[in-house]
């Protein structure tokens, strides 16, 4: 049995990512710490074989490898699609993997750092990967630059709230664009929305190439300029 550790800052991945993995036979999720002081605790406690590890991580990484060797852990670093994935193992750890990566993927890298060996995602997938996901590709098309944005900002971990600050728009608006988006997806909740974007490679580039920007704050108006303009300020946008 495989025992792995998953340290990721972003919940709704590290739940997808322990989805994935907890369906192999061979594979045991022992712990999923937010922190790295958490983190620290688990490596020295938790029987561990391989950790899953997120860049947020990385100014822990020297102590947080010294730990690992002492328990003979292989580290698989969890890259951000713009990342360079062959800076990271230039740092000592046994393997990358991209955020975006399918799941066999995910699978195939913690199995082989549990036998000793290092696993190195390419950056580019290879163009008969893209071209054979037609589901994802079908999917893409039925969204609109909106819903993107909106599933982009659900992978990335942002509330309904949040998101509805970034498009200037309400809550109850992002409550009614996800509904379809999970129509048309056919998907249930956020999670799911999350692993089949993560799962479905040319539409998780196709939701990393959409930029998900912090909301600015409004001109804030007079009175005398909300008074002239009543049915600007009750539009939706």
């Amino acid at each position: 049995m495989i025992n792995v550790i998953i340290a990721d800052h972003q919940a709704i991945f590290r739940a997808g990512i322990a989805k994935v993995l907890a369906v192999e036979e061979d594979i045991r999720i022992v712990g999923q710490p937010q922190s790295p002081e958490q983190l620290l605790n688990a490596l020295h406690k938790l029987r561990s074989h391989v950790l899953v590890l997120s860049t947020s991580f990385l100014p822990s990484l020297p102590e947080i490898q010294e730990i690992a060797a002492e328990h003979r852990i292989a580290v698989l670093i969890l890259a951000e699609n713009a990342e360079r994935a062959s800076d990271f193992m230039r740092t000592g750890v046994q393997g990358v993997i991209y955020r975006s990566a399918c799941g066999n993927v995910a699978v195939e890298a913690v199995r082989r750092l549990s036998r000793g060996q290092s696993f190195l995602q390419s950056p580019n997938p290879a163009d008969a990967d893209v071209s054979e996901d037609l589901v994802g590709a079908r999917v893409r098309d039925r969204l609109t630059d909106r819903e993107l944005r909106i599933s982009a900002a659900v992978v990335q971990g942002y509330k309904n709230r949040e998101i509805a600050l970034q498009l200037y728009t309400s809550e109850q608006m992002i409550k009614n664009a996800l509904r379809n988006i999970f129509d048309k997806i056919g998907v249930s909740d956020r999670l799911e929305l999350a692993l089949f974007v993560v799962h479905h490679r040319i539409l998780a580039q196709a939701t990393a190439s959409v930029a998900v920007v912090p909301a600015r704050p409004r001109p804030s108006q007079t009175d005398s300029e909300r008074r002239r303009a009543p049915s600007e300020s009750s539009s939706i946008h």
